[in-house]
């Protein structure tokens, strides 16, 4: 299975760039990020007439994801769009088994400031995510989980560390998480593999930070075991960034 995570930032703006992107490169499952669409203005029939089914849980203006399936690549079961036991308004969550494979697609959320609510919201969600994990992994031995995570787990995911140091994305509580996430026996599909130094999945839109490449890898895929096994490689497409009006990663 070729799996990939897009925070596209509104799917309303990127969408003729996504449906290009799916049809130059394939991919049989796409994790969503930060669609901004609800469910009943969701763009159904485009991905359809590019081979795709969407399964979906949005909302207006901020926060969806979606799962993008590769039509005919197998039965999409057992959807589930938010966290068990963790009431919360926002769409952060998409879960389904796709051909045999469970894949998770997480949105976590940015936590703004550390001495803000929405940074101690974002390690409430962290705690609800990590139950979920540690249960989803039982009761599935192929298991994925993609995603804007918004944590960069080592300071080589960082273009300097020393700006970043104690500010959100880059905490020893966030950075704790993701670190509590391999310990339960999933490992960084990127890690895998011999990569670049200094390769990032985001950059801020401002100072030109991109053709500066002063960015941070915060989007991750995680793998069960079972499929980090059977991983043959991992990369971030550095040019889906280049286009016109680009998405956050």
């Amino acid at each position: 299975m070729k799996l990939a995570t897009w925070n596209v930032n509104s799917l309303n703006v990127r969408l003729p760039r996504l449906l290009d992107w799916l049809v130059a490169v394939r991919p049989d499952v796409v994790c969503l990020q930060e669609t901004k669409t609800e469910d009943s203005k969701f763009p159904r029939a485009d991905f359809a007439n590019a081979g795709y089914v969407p399964h979906f849980a949005g909302q207006r203006t901020y926060n969806g994801v979606a799962l993008i399936v590769r039509d005919g690549i197998g039965p999409v079961t057992d959807i589930v769009t938010a966290l068990p036991d963790f009431p919360d308004e926002q769409k952060r969550v998409i879960a389904a088994t796709v051909a045999g494979i469970r894949v998770v697609d997480f949105y976590m959320p940015n936590g703004q400031a550390v001495d803000s609510e929405k940074y101690r919201y974002k390690l409430d969600w962290c705690r609800a995510a990590s139950a979920f994990l540690a249960g989803e992994l039982a009761r599935h031995p192929t298991l994925a989980v993609a995603g804007d995570f918004n944590i960069a787990p080592e300071d080589r995911d960082v273009h300097d560390p020393d700006l970043w140091r104690d500010q959100v994305l880059c905490t020893d509580h966030e950075r704790a998480v993701f670190r509590g996430w391999v310990a339960l026996g999933l490992a960084d599909s990127f890690r895998l593999f011999e990569q670049p130094e200094k390769t990032f999945s985001w950059w801020d839109y401002r100072q030109l930070a991109f053709p500066k490449n002063r960015g941070l890898r915060i989007d991750h895929i995680l793998l069960s075991p079972a499929l980090a096994s059977r991983c043959s490689g991992c990369r971030i497409d550095r040019n889906a960034r280049k286009a016109e009006r680009p998405s956050d990663a």
